[in-house]
C-alpha cells in the first residue's frame, strides 16, 4: 500500500484564520513586537560584550539568553508574519522539519540556560567571598557550550525518527508553525516511536533543569531566611529576583501548553498558549533584565553618554 500512496512534499499552513482588516492590525503588532524584541535582546548582548561593569558571569549568561531568544523568535515570527499577509502559505517537507529543529534547539537551549543561571545565583548567594574563584571564565564558557551542545542535539533523535515516516494526506498544518504534534497528526504511518522517543526526551530536558532550579532556590530561600537584618535579606533577594521572574514565565508558559486540553478547539487554544512563548516571552526578558537591573541601566546610559560625545 506504501508503494500505491502519493508522498506529500510540502505542508499548507493556515496560519490565523480570522478578519483581514483584523490581520492588519495583528501584523502590525506583531512586527512591532518582533522589533523591539531583536533591538532589545542585542542591546543586551552589545552591552554584555562592550561594558567592563558587566564583565561577569550573570550577564554572560543573559547575553547567552539573548542569543536563544533571537534564535527562536526569528525562526518564528517572519513566517507568521508572511501568514498573516496571505491567505495560506506552502512549506516544504524539509524546511518544516528545519523549523521545528530549530524550535526545539531554542527551547532547550532556554531551560538549561535558566538552570545555569539559577546555580550562578546560588553560589554568588552561598559562597560570596569564593565566587569569582569558582565562576571563573573558563566555567563560565564550559557551561555555555555544554548547554548549546545540548540544545542543538536534543532534537536530532526526533527529527530522524520524523524523517522516516510516510506523509499522504491531508497536509494541512492548523498552526503558525511546524511544531511536533501537527506534523504528527499528518502522518499516515505509525508515529508511537517518535511520541514515545520525543515524550522520553522532552520528560528529561523538562524535568531535569527545572529540579536544578527548584534546588538553587529552596538553598537561597533557606540562606536568605538565616540573614540577619531584613534590608540584609531584601537586598539579597533583589539580586536574583529578575531571574526568578524569568523562570516562572518561562516555565509558567510552558507548562500551561502542555496541560492545554486536548479536546474541541485544542489547535486555537495552542496557538494563543504559543504566541506566550515564541511571541511575548522573549520580547519581556530584555525588558524585565533591564528595568530591573540598575548595572544594566547604568551601563546604557553609559553607552548612550560616549555616543552623545561622539556625535558631538
Amino acid at each position: 500500500m506504501k508503494e500505491n500512496q502519493t508522498r506529500i512534499q510540502e505542508f499548507l499552513i493556515l496560519g490565523f484564520q480570522t478578519f483581514p482588516g483584523l490581520k492588519i492590525m495583528i501584523f502590525i503588532l506583531f512586527l512591532l513586537t518582533y522589533s523591539l524584541t531583536i533591538i532589545g535582546n542585542l542591546l543586551i548582548i552589545i552591552l554584555v560584550a562592550t561594558c567592563n561593569q558587566l564583565f561577569y558571569p550573570m550577564y554572560f549568561f543573559i547575553s547567552n539568553l539573548s542569543v536563544c531568544e533571537i534564535l527562536l523568535t526569528t525562526n518564528i515570527a517572519p513566517n507568521m508574519l508572511h501568514l498573516l499577509l496571505v491567505e495560506k502559505a506552502h512549506i516544504s517537507v524539509a524546511k518544516c522539519f528545519v523549523q521545528f529543529y530549530f524550535f526545539g534547539t531554542s527551547a532547550t537551549t532556554e531551560c538549561f540556560l535558566l538552570a545555569v543561571m539559577s546555580y550562578d545565583r546560588y553560589l554568588a548567594i552561598s559562597n560570596p567571598l569564593h565566587y569569582m574563584y569558582i565562576m571563573d571564565k573558563r566555567l563560565c564558557c564550559y557551561l555555555a557550550l555544554t548547554v548549546w551542545v545540548s540544545g542543538l542535539s536534543a532534537t536530532i533523535g526526533t527529527i530522524i525518527l520524523m524523517g522516516r515516516l510516510v506523509f499522504c494526506g491531508p497536509n494541512i498544518i492548523d498552526h503558525f508553525f511546524c511544531d511536533r504534534e501537527p506534523i504528527l497528526m499528518l502522518s499516515c504511518s505509525d508515529t508511537i516511536m517518535v511520541r514515545v522517543q520525543a515524550l522520553v526526551f522532552s520528560f528529561i530536558i523538562t524535568l531535569f533543569p527545572f529540579l536544578v532550579i527548584i534546588w538553587s532556590y529552596t538553598s537561597i530561600i533557606l540562606i536568605i531566611l538565616r540573614m540577619p537584618t531584613k534590608i540584609v535579606r531584601n537586598k539579597v533577594f533583589s539580586t536574583c529576583s529578575t531571574h526568578l521572574i524569568v523562570v516562572c514565565m518561562y516555565y509558567g508558559s510552558l507548562i500551561t501548553m502542555y496541560v492545554a486540553p486536548t479536546y474541541g478547539n485544542t489547535f486555537n487554544v495552542n496557538k494563543l498558549l504559543a504566541l506566550l512563548y515564541t511571541v511575548l516571552t522573549p520580547l519581556l526578558n530584555p525588558i524585565i533584565y533591564s528595568f530591573r537591573n540598575n548595572e544594566i541601566k547604568s551601563a546604557f546610559k553609559q553607552t548612550i553618554h560616549k555616543i552623545c560625545q561622539h556625535l558631538q
